[in-house]
Formats: C-alpha cells, structure tokens, sequence
C-alpha cells in the first residue's frame, strides 16, 4: 500500500543539504533512497551532502556519473551511491552489484526510474524538481510503501 506523497518547497540549495543531512541520520543498511528529477534538479547536491554527513573519514563525494557506483564507509554502515543516467537498460544494473546491495547497504540511486522492475519495493522515491518560478526552489515530493520511512521522515521534516 502506498502512503501518500509529502511535497516539500525547499527554498534554496542550503534547505536541500540541510533535509539530505538530518535524514543521513536516521538511516540504516537495507534503506533504499531512489532519486528522481531532471537534469540540474538537484539530486548529486542531496546526494553528497547526505553522503558527508555520515562518512567515518572526511572525504571528496564526486558524481557516480562515469563509474556508476562509489561506494563508501560510513558511521551507518556500507553506503552505495549510483547514477543510472548513462544506462539504457535494467539488465546492465544485475552487472554492478545493485540489487544485492539493496538489503546489505545504504543506497542511493539516482536516475531511480531506470531501474524500472528491479526497483526494491521498500525504497523511499525522493523526485527533485525546479520551480519554474524560482532557480533556487526546490519541490521534494517523497513517496514510499514500507511503514518504517514514516519514522525516519517524522524524525527529519521540517
């Protein structure tokens, strides 16, 4: 059963790290973060600042874009970070070690929707989009199935 959407207006790039790194706390391994938006939306900037929150040691957070996954010790446990832009089908997610990491690791995908069937369905869909009135706002609409994210997002919203 799927709970309905939150949509949250995010003023600016600060509001965005801001909700990435409060949520970093709250995760798990076996906790999915799907992200989804156009180009430029904003979903590498939440990613890496979700990422740093957590890490053991400091370290540089670039886009998965061209390796598709990093991967990362954090105080949580394994993270995972992967960018399925440059995939053109979902049988090349089996090659990298997506769908078991999904039970064992944090993990956040972005370019989520190119999972298409092999998305896991206690994952939580966070779509990024601009507001076409504002450069700098964000609309977060955050969606999800499985009881336990109504938890974590009561400890983290505004």
């Amino acid at each position: 059963m799927m709970i309905p959407p939150v949509t949250l207006t995010l003023p600016g790039a600060g509001e965005t790290a801001r909700f990435a790194e409060a949520l970093a706390g709250a995760l798990t391994p076996g906790d999915t973060l799907l992200l989804s938006g156009p180009i430029g939306a904003g979903k590498t900037h939440f990613a890496r600042h979700l990422i740093q929150r957590i890490l053991v040691e400091a370290e540089d957070v670039p886009s998965p874009t061209y390796t598709l996954v990093q991967t990362y010790d954090t105080v949580a446990g394994p993270l995972w970070h992967a960018d399925l832009y440059r995939l053109s089908s979902p049988d090349e997610i089996a090659e990298l070690g997506l769908a078991e990491a999904f039970d064992s690791a944090i993990c956040l995908v972005e370019w989520a929707e190119r999972l298409g069937p092999l998305a896991p369905p206690h994952a939580l869909w966070v779509n990024l989009a601009p507001d076409p009135a504002d450069d700098d706002r964000r609309q977060m609409t955050l969606a999800w199935s499985d009881p336990k994210w109504a938890l974590k997002l009561e400890q983290t919203l505004p």
